[in-house]
């Protein structure tokens, strides 16, 4: 488009409604606009990814100077029941986010430092309990996530932007109830910061992947004596961060592959070897909830996948340290 209009600030003023979208789901609200601004009525099925991808581009340019930027992502979440991550990739997603400040600090427009600090503790699960070097599963339970309600003894939450150390407040951090956790989960569902597998299993959303991409590298894979961990994984094909997929056999090898990327990667190399080491891929080696339902079973249930490729000594071993976690 040639010039922003009122078409544009329409689609952005949408955009902003919803924080995230689909091409399918943008596809009517353009219809829309192509009405109004044409006089035609225009069917849902007319509007091309072109138009749309132009609107973005349009809106990106318009919010940017604010440190928003519109950018996109496929989901990692299981597919529904039959389909196939490999054959049917997911819809992209694209969604709103703030490129600069903290992402804990924006989330103190909406909730109480007791809240955040809630949160804080579902994403410390994920990323450090929940997520060893035997076991990558980045993601907890409902009823995990329920009893974290209670901070720990003497706990403190700063409250600030995280790029800068000064100026930052802190406060003694308060419990939950269970009924205002179970309360605050429901809504982090509906505004696209967690989602529910079939399962039960609660992990982060596309929309929140990309918006809290800087902080969970900055807070997961450093800590505070600068020593360097490895906690949040990347895609060795789109780079972008791995929350469900498969990893290479070797504990100690940095491949991993979104579902949706192993098969136009493996066609692409002509062998089913790691992007990494070289090894030949497993295809039983899991990141996300399959990893810590595997890791769940009863010590003398049939283990096979994750625990196959286990030293002698990792059998019916108890919770790794957090020393012994990383890679």
């Amino acid at each position: 488009m040639s010039e922003y209009n009122d078409s544009n600030r329409a689609f952005l003023q949408a955009f902003m409604a919803r924080s995230a979208m689909t091409f399918a789901e943008a596809q009517p609200i353009l219809a829309a606009i192509f009405t109004a601004s044409s006089g035609r009525t225009v069917d849902p099925g007319e509007v091309t990814e072109e138009e749309f991808a132009r609107f973005v581009a349009a809106a990106n340019t318009a919010v940017s100077p604010f440190d928003l930027e519109i950018r996109s992502s496929l989901p990692q979440a299981t597919q529904p029941a039959g389909q196939d991550a490999s054959t049917t990739p997911p819809a992209r997603i694209y969604a709103l986010v703030n490129t600069t400040s903290d992402p804990l600090t924006q989330l103190a427009t909406t909730y109480s430092p007791d809240e955040i600090s809630f949160l804080k503790r579902l994403l410390d699960y994920m990323f450090i309990q929940n997520n060893t070097r035997r076991c990558e599963g980045m993601a907890l339970s409902q009823m995990q996530a329920v009893q974290l309600h209670k901070a720990p003894s003497g706990a403190r939450q700063s409250i600030g932007d995280g790029s800068t150390q000064t100026q930052t407040q802190t406060a003694s951090v308060q419990s939950l109830r269970m009924t205002q956790a179970e309360t605050m989960i429901i809504h982090l569902m509906e505004e696209g910061w967690l989602q529910k597998s079939p399962k039960g299993y609660l992990s982060l959303m596309p929309r929140a992947l990309m918006e809290l991409r800087g902080w969970l590298v900055s807070t997961y894979n450093e800590d505070n004596d600068g020593t360097a961990r490895n906690r949040i994984k990347f895609c060795s094909a789109c780079k972008d961060i791995i929350t469900v997929g498969q990893r290479c056999s070797d504990l100690e090898c940095y491949g991993r592959l979104h579902n949706h990327c192993m098969r136009n990667f493996f066609r692409m190399q002509q062998a089913e070897e790691c992007p990494v080491c070289g090894k030949e891929w497993p295809g039983d080696m899991f990141v996300g909830e399959k990893a810590l339902a595997a890791n769940a079973r009863p010590r003398n249930a049939p283990r096979q996948s994750q625990a196959a490729h286990a030293t002698p000594s990792d059998a019916g071993e108890e919770p790794e340290d957090e020393n012994d976690d990383e890679e």
